[in-house]
């Protein structure tokens, strides 16, 4: 039976990924720090769900710590996913320095953890956030990268290490440069989240730019 590495194990991508893992056979090392930017509650939940299946294993631990490293370097691990990062575009305007050591230092662990195990396939997320304000649609993925905030730029920086990383250390890498995520057990600080809450509670929606946009959003 493979091992599969999860960062990010209680987060909403991260939770649905090993809940797939799992159901496929795997075994599933998931690591996550808990963290209150949205509802523990809702993470918790989430890592409960996860912990009724035998074949996972949950650790709680902060990946911009040192110490992660020797502590998976001798495991066997075949597939690593890195979902863990700070989200959220305009929290980076407000705290950048946490997106630097959340989503730059954290990362450059995880790659030392690759270095060390040398997994079969490393994986990680990316964001749309990378190409700036695109004017043309739909978005190639050869598109020009022109991040407008923090957290597009820490992406694409995770991007230009991995690239390093698999190209030293003989690591196949791929990043998911994923657009705006929702679903079952979703972010509740999300737009469908909030617009569904809002309906149930007969309030009003909150519309910017006077409703005048459009925008994909990509199913869990």
């Amino acid at each position: 039976m493979k091992t599969v590495l999860v960062t990010g194990s209680a987060g909403f991508i991260g939770y649905h990924l090993c809940k797939k893992l799992l159901n496929s056979n795997f075994k599933v090392c998931g690591i996550d720090n808990l963290n209150n930017y949205y509802s523990k509650k809702l993470k918790n939940k989430r890592n409960l769900e996860l912990k009724k299946n035998k074949n996972f294993k949950f650790h709680k631990m902060d990946l911009k710590q040192k110490k992660i490293i020797n502590f998976f370097s001798k495991k066997k691990i075949d597939f690593i996913f890195h979902l863990s990062a700070q989200p959220g575009v305009r929290f980076s305007f407000t705290d950048p320095q946490k997106y630097i050591d959340d989503n730059i230092v954290a990362f450059s662990n995880v790659l030392e953890i690759c270095k060390k195990t040398k997994p079969k396939v490393f994986y990680f997320a990316s964001s749309s956030s990378v190409y700036g304000d695109v004017k043309k649609f739909p978005i190639k993925e050869n598109a020009k990268l022109n991040p407008k905030n923090v957290y597009g730029l820490t992406k694409k920086f995770n991007e230009e290490q991995a690239k390093f990383y698999s190209k030293i250390y003989k690591i196949p890498m791929i990043g998911l440069r994923f657009f705006t995520v929702y679903g079952p057990w979703g972010r509740p600080d999300m737009a469908p989240m909030i617009f569904a809450k809002n309906l149930i509670s007969r309030k009003p929606i909150s519309v910017f730019n006077s409703g005048e946009m459009s925008r994909d959003f990509t199913f869990i």
